[in-house]
């Protein structure tokens, strides 16, 4: 596998190190600074920026991500949030990692070839998000998850984020960004009983802005691939 950094443009640089400044600071501005929670968020950051550019480490960084994560989800007793991590991105991140390297770009073999979705794969999606919700909210009830209809609903968008990144569809970044928006009030809630949670809220928003790049980029180059075949 190429080496990502080196793919990285004059743009993206500039988005990748503002992104970890603001994240080192946000986090060394806590009275006690929590090197798991600075860990996982630069591990995701980067994830971001490489997945903007549809390169299959960015599916590597999501595996050690999900493990950190899920990590500081149990901390907090946000089971769903541990599960979800751990139980289902996880899993598919690797899926993913196995899918990307196996359907390049022929324009760009570095790059992972994009997918239009088909009806096929809506159903899929649709049966899927049905399933996964409904075995999801049973178990979350049970373990008297905190804040339980928004953990619910990030079970919903990570489900959708991790199923249309495994389908190398543009719309995975805004399945991210919608779970970035969930998580952003599951831990302004956390912040709430306990202050040193506030990095975390700041770095989904790091993680928000990042994901957005990377839908822009993946839509261009999907308009582009649409430009070169007609």
């Amino acid at each position: 596998m190429n080496n990502p950094i080196k793919m990285l443009s004059k743009r993206e640089w500039i988005l990748w190190i503002c992104s970890l400044t603001v994240v080192i600071v946000s986090n060394m501005m806590t009275e006690k600074v929590d090197l798991l929670t600075l860990g996982a968020a630069l591990v995701g950051v980067t994830s971001l920026i490489f997945a903007a550019k549809g390169n299959v480490w960015a599916q590597i960084l999501m595996i050690l991500f999900s493990i950190l994560y899920g990590i500081i989800s149990f901390h907090f007793r946000y089971w769903g949030e541990m599960m979800t991590y751990l139980g289902m991105t996880l899993p598919m991140a690797v899926w993913s990692t196995i899918t990307w390297i196996r359907n390049p770009s022929e324009e760009n073999g570095n790059e992972v070839s994009i997918q239009k979705l088909n009806r096929k794969h809506l159903t899929g999606l649709l049966l899927g998000t049905v399933v996964v919700t409904g075995i999801f909210y049973v178990i979350l009830k049970k373990l008297d998850t905190p804040n339980l209809l928004f953990s619910t609903i990030s079970v919903i968008t990570s489900f959708l984020a991790a199923s249309l990144t495994m389908l190398r569809s543009s719309y995975y970044a805004v399945g991210y960004a919608a779970n970035d928006m969930v998580l952003i009030v599951l831990w302004v809630l956390a912040s709430v009983e306990n202050p040193m949670y506030i990095p975390v809220v700041v770095n989904f928003g790091i993680f928000f802005l990042n994901d957005m790049y990377g839908f822009v980029c993946w839509k261009s180059r999907e308009h582009s691939m649409g430009s070169l075949k007609t």
